[in-house]
């Protein structure tokens, strides 16, 4: 961080951060920055929980994907923009303030989006972060001449791409575009970084974007935690403590922190800082992989709560809400791992077969119950948690 001194002066001159700066860690500033995210991520995964126990889960599905887009794209911009220029002086924190106004605005307009398909809300608030983050851009590029056509690439293509979004709003009712224009304008979102940096590469530090990203997990599983406890508090206003309740809140519990557990046995920041270049394929996969947690949450709440009375879908069906995301959670992973240490922490042969384990359980739920398939599912993650350290004992980067 920069000095106390550097840090109560109104203005900064901004300029690339050093990538190999030590002791580079996450800014009271960013942390603050990650807690408004919470709101946004609460009130999706509340949604997509609805959806499911009223057995719309696919319906839901879309919103929740598209939403959660916005999310995940606005933070990720954000966090590798200030590894590269975070001057933490007050021009900046205002401008950061702005964007997490945006965030806010764009969780009260999550509802809206679920339940009647009006996207402006969260076109808004998505509008205000995006922009707050193109001045922050135009400022790179007037105070670091040797950035200048970079920074100005990324102020050009965001604006450009923003445009889109709002010209978006006007095909509201046209059903048949709106999925297809949402995927045109993700594409040239993801597009705008690689087309940007051709000019000239970030300085983003590779252990600060390794521990921003562990910590937007951590704040997943958070919500996820979240989840459960909302089932919990469902389950018992309808019921007593049942042997089910207690499995299924005690294997949930499990699943996460093994979850936890198995994100963290490879840190990415080494890898991070020997291959740059293979550094979109591990940021973009992540998109998947924080949206697996976010919707773990959801399927953990339904299957908690329906403990407590009856519910529409079926055993099975509750059963793959959980499943589901611990499949892709674990299959991206690796799949984002391998570019950054071919060795990897996890097997990968052990991984296709926890992947198929999981995939497999939930149809045994007729037989056995829900709740003993959580139970199964939370096992199968413990135990992938158990070979892969047995696996690495020795190793010297175990």
């Amino acid at each position: 961080m920069p000095s106390a001194r550097t840090r109560s002066r109104i203005w900064v001159r901004m300029s690339a951060r050093p990538i190999d700066e030590p002791h580079r860690v996450s800014s009271p500033l960013e942390l603050l920055f990650d807690l408004t995210f919470v709101v946004a991520v609460a009130a999706i995964t509340d949604q997509l929980a609805h959806g499911v126990a009223d057995g719309h889960g696919l319906s839901r599905l879309m919103p929740f994907l598209q939403v959660f887009f916005a999310i995940w794209w606005a933070w990720m911009n954000f966090t590798w923009f200030a590894s590269s220029y975070d001057t933490d002086d007050v021009a900046y924190r205002l401008l950061t303030m702005v964007q997490m106004a945006g965030v806010l605005v764009l969780a009260a307009g999550v509802p809206a989006a679920f339940d009647h398909s009006d996207y402006r809300a969260v076109t808004l608030g998505y509008f205000i972060m995006r922009i707050a983050l193109v001045v922050q851009w135009l400022r790179a590029g007037a105070e670091d001449r040797a950035s200048r056509r970079t920074a100005l690439r990324y102020a050009a293509g965001i604006t450009a791409v923003q445009v889109g979004w709002v010209l978006r709003l006007f095909f509201g009712d046209a059903s048949s575009v709106r999925l297809p224009l949402f995927v045109c304008l993700d594409a040239l979102e993801l597009l705008v970084p690689p087309w940007a940096e051709r000019a000239r590469s970030t300085n983003w530090h590779p252990h600060h974007i390794a521990e921003r990203y562990g910590l937007f997990v951590i704040i997943l599983l958070g919500e996820s935690v979240l989840a459960v406890a909302r089932g919990v508090e469902g389950a018992l206003r309808e019921t007593a403590i049942s042997g089910s309740f207690v499995t299924i809140a005690l294997s949930g519990l499990a699943l996460l922190f093994a979850l936890w557990w198995i994100y963290f046995l490879a840190p990415a920041g080494e890898g991070l800082r020997d291959r740059r270049d293979r550094s979109y394929l591990w940021g973009y996969g992540h998109y998947a992989i924080f949206a697996s947690l976010a919707a773990l949450g959801a399927g953990l709440e339904v299957a908690v709560e329906q403990t407590g009375h009856e519910i529409e879908p079926s055993s099975r069906a509750i059963c793959y809400a959980v499943a589901i995301p611990v499949v892709v959670f674990l299959a991206l992973l690796r799949l984002v791992q391998a570019p950054l240490a071919p060795q990897g922490a996890i097997n990968p042969g052990a991984v296709v077969g926890g992947v198929a384990a999981v995939a497999l359980l939930p149809l045994a739920a007729p037989a056995i119950g829900s709740a003993t398939v959580v139970a199964a599912i939370a096992v199968v993650c413990v135990l992938l948690v158990t070979v892969t350290i047995a696996a690495g004992r020795g190793r010297p980067e175990a």
